[in-house]
């Protein structure tokens, strides 16, 4: 039997894995089709520190800042994280559930973290992101196409509208259509402003 040169199982070989407790299994019958797109910095800003990690294995210090507050005893994962410079870690084998989008509506189905895998991207709503995070993108959607039927990509602020806002109108959605090659319709048809066309 030929190994997989991109995959063991649902863990992508390319990434730093981080194993989180927060998932669970997937619905049977579910298609992993969507891919969710957020962004995440702790505290929002701040970059390249352990809290972001800290956060998806359950041992944040909710004492260390104060923006921890609001958050204290949250128990969320992504399957990816890229950080500003590029390096991808993951938290989440892709074949399970990650608890990423919570409530949520894409492509006329309910409960997006049933069939999609969720990216945070290191970064904040309404803020650039780096060169090297959309490259590191452009080369996960392409792994993750080879494993799965992904046939729809989305922000958070999409299969949450009202109750989420990322990653935001400085994430550049053409250049991530023109990264992957893929089709237009897999895209949101416009997002602040922005068209795929």
């Amino acid at each position: 039997m030929t190994s997989d040169p991109l995959w063991q199982g649902g863990w992508y070989r390319f990434a730093r894995h981080q194993p989180s407790p927060n998932f669970g299994l997937r619905p049977g019958g579910a298609v992993i089709d969507l891919i969710v797109l957020h962004s995440i910095s702790l505290p929002p800003g701040q970059y390249g520190g352990d809290e972001v990690p800290a956060l998806f294995e359950n041992r944040l210090d909710w004492d260390a800042h104060p923006y921890f507050a609001q958050i204290r005893g949250l128990q969320v994962s992504a399957h990816f994280f890229i950080r500003r410079g590029g390096e991808l870690w993951q938290f989440v084998d892709a074949d399970a559930r990650a608890w990423h989008a919570g409530r949520s509506h894409w492509r006329g189905r309910d409960e997006c973290n049933d069939d999609s895998i969720g990216i945070e991207l290191e970064g904040l709503e309404g803020e650039h992101f780096e060169p090297a995070q959309y490259d590191t993108l452009n080369s996960l959607c392409a792994a993750l196409a080879q494993r799965y039927p992904i046939a729809h990509v989305a922000g958070h602020e999409h299969v949450a509208p009202g109750r989420k806002r990322d990653p935001g109108p400085g994430f550049d959605w053409a250049a991530l259509r023109q990264g992957t090659g893929w089709p237009t319709a897999w895209f949101p048809l416009e997002t602040h402003g922005q068209t795929l066309i």
